[in-house]
């Protein structure tokens, strides 16, 4: 494994910091966690605060394992300035897609409860006070009322969103190196290997678990989605305009 590098190893250790904090003080996740926006908890600093916040040692652990493992790799051919904009580009991505696919589930409920005579105001007034109305249930399927309510009360976690764009990034750079899960100890090709760990979070994220970070409840695992297509779109970008100082006119 490459040495640990400068940008990396800070922000190790910010993630160990705001973790021992959160749970020295738990009531830290009421600030720091992201809230749906339309949740009275959420503020503007938690898109960003949320990377920095985990909920388990299994949840940190497997995300600065990664962080670490291939962070240092692209900050050693980057530079730390570049490195850092990506991983917090990614997490920003992450949040987004995650947010906006919560919007639209959020939105087609709540459209279809006040089709059916409840008022905006009195159904946001029950959920930012932790409470439903049963007879909501009968409305919706199963799943649209459990992603609605998830929705506006769930928060938001770690840094699995940036960690899945420093993957992409790595298979970007180093398609033929070989990588292996722990669990498929055969070794495959970056450019495979991406793919299928997208693949598997996404399984086991519709069965309600994640394979990197905390997925699990609702559709969390669209944030590791928006972290490598953040992470894609970004590096497609580098990669097309390498050359565009170099060019003769």
């Amino acid at each position: 494994m490459m040495n640990m590098t400068p940008v990396v190893k800070q922000l190790l250790i910010i993630n160990i910091i705001f973790f021992i904090g959160s749970q020295l003080v738990p009531v830290s996740y009421e600030y720091f966690a992201m809230f749906f926006p339309e949740n009275p908890s959420f503020k503007a600093w938690q898109p960003i605060t949320h990377m920095f916040m985990h909920g388990s040692i299994m949840h940190i652990a497997f995300n600065m394992f990664a962080m670490v493992s291939f962070g240092s790799a692209l900050e050693h051919f980057w530079g730390g300035k570049k490195f850092l904009f990506f991983y917090i580009s990614c997490g920003l991505g992450s949040a987004l897609l995650h947010t906006l696919v919560n919007y639209y589930s959020f939105q087609d409920t709540l459209s279809t409860l006040m089709a059916n005579g409840y008022h905006k105001e009195e159904i946001l007034k029950l959920l930012s006070e932790g409470k439903i109305d049963t007879r909501w249930q009968d409305l919706v399927s199963v799943s649209q009322f459990n992603s609605f309510t998830s929705a506006y009360i769930g928060t938001v976690v770690g840094a699995s969103g940036a960690i899945y764009g420093l993957l992409t990034a790595f298979a970007f750079m180093f398609p033929k190196a070989e990588l292996a899960l722990m669990f498929i100890p055969i070794p495959i090709k970056a450019k495979y290997f991406v793919p299928v760990i997208l693949a598997i979070d996404l399984f086991l994220g519709f069965k309600g678990n994640s394979l990197f970070g905390n997925g699990g409840t609702g559709i969390a695992h669209f944030a590791h989605v928006g972290g490598a297509l953040t992470g894609f779109l970004i590096m497609w970008y580098w990669k097309k305009n390498q050359f565009n100082g170099n060019r003769w006119n």
